[in-house]
C-alpha cells in the first residue's frame, strides 16, 4: 500500500467530474427531455441536475448551484415540475446517460472489465463521503445505484462529483467571493470556463461579469488587464486546496492504490469521450 500524495483526491476527481459533466453537452439529453415535455435548454439542465432534490424552489437551487442567477431559475422553476415529475425527469436523465456514453465511448469499453472496475472502485470511494452540509451530494446519495457497470460509474462520478463540488461551496464562501467573482475569478486562470459560455447559461449580463471584474481588482485579485495577481493566484489555490480537505475522506477511504488506478481508468475513459466530441471545443478559456 503506498501513501495518497497531496491532490491526488484532485487529480481523481478531474477525471470523474466531466465523466457526469457528458450529459450535460448531450444530444441525448436534448432528445430524452423533449419526449417528457422539457425543451428549453436551461430548464433542461436545471430539471436534470436538480430532480435528486425533489420538486424545489428557484431558492433552494440557486443555494446549491451557487453561480446562477436566481431570476433566471425562477424563470424555469418551478414550472418545469409541472411538466414532468422529479421521478419522470431522473429516468430520462439515466437514459440520456446511458445513450451517451454508449455513443462516446463504444459498447467495447461499455462493456469491459475496466468499466466494471471502475465502477467497483468509485462506488468504494464514494462510501466515505458524507451528508451533513452538502445537499446535492445528499440528494444523489438517495438514489438506487444503476445495475449496468457504465451507469454504476456514471452514478459513483456523480456522487463524488457533487460532493466535492457541495464542498467547493464552503470554501468560496470563506473566501468572500459571491457567484459572478467565483466565475470571474476562476476563468481568469484559463482553466475555468469561457465567459461566452458562463454568460450564456447562468443568466447574468456582461454588466454583471465586469463589475465582479472590478470588485476583484480593487481586492487586488486581478490586475488592469483581467489577469490574476500574486494575490489571486494564491487565492485560487487556497480555494482548491481548502476543497481537498473537505474532500478528502472518499480518497483516503479507496486508498492510494485504488485513487492512482481509478484515475488510471477515468482518464482513459474521459481521453475516449473527448476524442468523441463530448465537450464544445470552446468550452473552457478566457475568450
Amino acid at each position: 500500500m503506498t501513501t495518497l500524495t497531496p491532490r491526488a483526491g484532485r487529480r481523481c476527481h478531474n477525471a470523474l467530474n466531466p465523466f457526469h459533466a457528458t450529459v450535460y453537452f448531450s444530444p441525448d439529453l436534448d432528445k430524452e427531455f423533449a419526449g417528457i415535455g422539457i425543451d428549453d435548454p436551461r430548464a433542461v439542465y436545471f430539471a436534470g441536475r436538480a430532480a435528486a432534490m425533489g420538486a424545489v424552489g428557484p431558492g433552494v437551487i440557486a443555494a446549491a448551484f451557487y453561480n446562477f442567477n436566481y431570476e433566471l431559475l425562477a424563470r424555469h422553476v418551478p414550472a418545469v415540475w409541472r411538466v414532468a415529475s422529479p421521478e419522470t425527469v431522473l429516468d430520462a436523465r439515466l437514459r440520456a446517460a446511458d445513450a451517451t456514453l454508449r455513443r462516446v465511448l463504444g459498447e467495447e469499453v461499455v462493456a469491459s472489465d475496466e468499466m466494471a472496475e471502475a465502477a467497483r472502485l468509485a462506488l468504494r470511494a464514494a462510501e466515505a463521503c458524507t451528508r451533513n452540509a452538502r445537499p446535492l451530494y445528499a440528494a444523489h446519495a438517495d438514489l438506487p445505484v444503476p445495475e449496468q457497470p457504465h451507469l454504476a460509474y456514471w452514478h459513483a462520478a456523480t456522487l463524488l462529483r457533487e460532493h466535492r463540488g457541495d464542498g467547493h461551496l464552503t470554501a468560496l464562501l470563506s473566501a468572500g467571493l459571491d457567484p459572478v467573482e467565483a466565475l470571474v475569478s476562476h476563468t481568469a486562470t484559463g482553466k475555468g470556463m469561457s465567459p461566452r459560455w458562463l454568460l450564456a447559461t447562468r443568466g447574468w449580463q456582461r454588466t454583471d461579469w465586469d463589475a465582479a471584474g472590478e470588485r476583484l481588482r480593487e481586492r487586488g485579485l486581478l490586475d488592469g488587464a483581467g489577469e490574476p495577481t500574486e494575490a489571486g493566484t494564491a487565492l485560487r489555490a487556497d480555494l482548491e486546496e481548502h476543497t481537498d480537505r473537505l474532500d478528502a475522506a472518499p480518497y483516503e477511504h479507496l486508498g492510494a492504490d485504488g485513487v492512482e488506478r481509478l484515475t488510471e481508468l477515468g482518464r482513459g475513459f474521459l481521453i475516449t469521450a473527448t476524442g468523441a466530441g463530448a465537450f464544445p471545443a470552446d468550452l473552457i478559456g478566457k475568450g
